[in-house]
């Protein structure tokens, strides 16, 4: 939870965040989710801040950004299922797991029907155990997995249980197969399409990702952060 020390000017508006909200927030292309936090803190001028989830910058959707009191609600509302939609891309691998990083090798896709690839993710449905991907926040000996891929070292990561409660194939058209993740707290969206590939024996790498929903918190519902600061000064 990131904090700052700045003096406001005490109005209703600031009150109502000081004392706290849970807000559905959709998280453009481009910005970091502490971008998100970072806007929001300067718009509100309210010190405690904090989102329950990250978004890698690629990616897009719900990001659920807690104010005031509700930072208390950030360990609670990461516990929530999640919903993504992703798109994969097949026949290529790159170490990063996702679009963002160097590809590493090229196969040919073949003749994969909806059918295969569909039997193929229902494997992934259930409890199971997951490699987080070395360009990743998670810590190590107190050092992030990402910071340690950068400099080319790669260590060892112990697999996480997680659940897979829904994995469905939406549209697919080769190489690109889109699919519908439900899942739990700790799936990494990039590591299920790298494991994907690899089970269909061609490679994969996610190429884009929305996160739809957090609980019942839906994307639908969300505002982007232009429409929270026309929101926010009408208030």
């Amino acid at each position: 939870m990131q904090t700052v020390a700045f003096s406001q000017p005490f109005t209703k508006a600031h009150a109502e965040f000081e004392n706290g909200k849970v807000l559905n927030i959709n998280k453009p292309e481009g910005w970091t989710s502490f971008d998100v936090v970072k806007k929001i803190r300067s718009t509100i001028r309210v010190k405690k801040v904090g989102h329950a989830g990250t978004l890698d910058p690629f990616a897009t959707g719900v990001l659920l950004v807690c104010t005031g009191r509700a930072t208390k609600q950030v360990e609670d509302l990461m516990q929530l299922e999640k919903e993504y939609v992703a798109e994969l891309e097949l026949g290529k691998t790159t170490d990063s797991f996702d679009r963002t990083g160097k590809i590493l090798s090229e196969t040919e896709v073949g003749q994969l029907t909806e059918t295969e690839i569909q039997d193929v993710c229902a494997q992934f449905e259930g409890e199971t155990l997951q490699t987080p991907p070395m360009y990743s926040a998670l810590k190590i000996n107190g050092q992030r997995l990402y910071e340690l891929a950068r400099k080319g070292i790669t260590v060892e990561r112990r697999p996480r249980k997680i659940n897979i409660y829904r994995l469905d194939v939406l549209n697919m058209e080769i190489p690109s197969v889109t699919v519908r993740v439900v899942c739990s707290r700790g799936t990494y969206v990039r590591a299920l399409a790298h494991d994907i590939g690899e089970r269909l024996g061609c490679g994969a790498y996610l190429k884009a990702l929305v996160r739809s929903r957090i609980g019942s918190y839906r994307l639908a519902d969300a505002m982007t952060i232009e429409e929270f600061t026309t929101y926010y000064r009408q208030r």
